[in-house]
């Protein structure tokens, strides 16, 4: 059975407990939210007014901004740059959804809501590294079987 996005948000606290969802406002700089991206070592804000997500910006965003705008992106608020209303995912999505989701969109990272309520975000880096860690599982578990297999029943090659 598929990991599902809960899972991996639980996951993904035990890896970093303090991590936390940042959200500027759509009036705040952009100067300011990249400067919040870079001092948080973070690749993706959420923006968002009175309690509701009304966009993100990831690093793509930022670079199709300065692609068409220049250094004058750097005067531009949060809401001229950002996706509006981007692709989001269920609690109770699979993992394999999302990370479908992620490929055919070409999207790094997927708002998670619960109902209305903005949950967290998930980046392609948290799908790779949960498959990494059930690649490692999987692979001590056949190497342990091997280890623990019967030499009675060891396949024997005949000439």
């Amino acid at each position: 059975m598929s990991m599902t996005v809960s899972e991996l948000l639980a996951d993904k606290a035990k890896q970093s407990p303090s991590a936390t969802l940042f959200m500027v406002g759509p009036e705040v700089g952009v100067e300011q939210a990249i400067a919040l991206m870079t001092e948080k070592a973070i690749s993706s804000v959420i923006v968002s007014d009175a309690g509701e997500m009304q966009g993100l910006i990831t690093l793509r965003e930022i670079l199709a901004a300065l692609n068409k705008q220049g250094g004058s992106i750097m005067q531009a608020k949060c809401r001229h740059v950002m996706k509006i209303n981007p692709p989001t995912a269920k609690l109770e999505d699979t993992v394999d959804h999302l990370r479908g989701l992620m490929t055919e969109m070409h999207i790094t990272h997927v708002p998670v809501m619960n109902h209305d309520q903005l949950v967290g975000i998930l980046s392609f880096h948290d799908i790779a590294r949960s498959a990494i860690k059930d690649v490692a599982f999987e692979n001590s578990l056949l190497k342990q079987y091997i280890k623990n297999w019967p030499a009675s029943e060891s396949p024997t090659v005949s000439e």
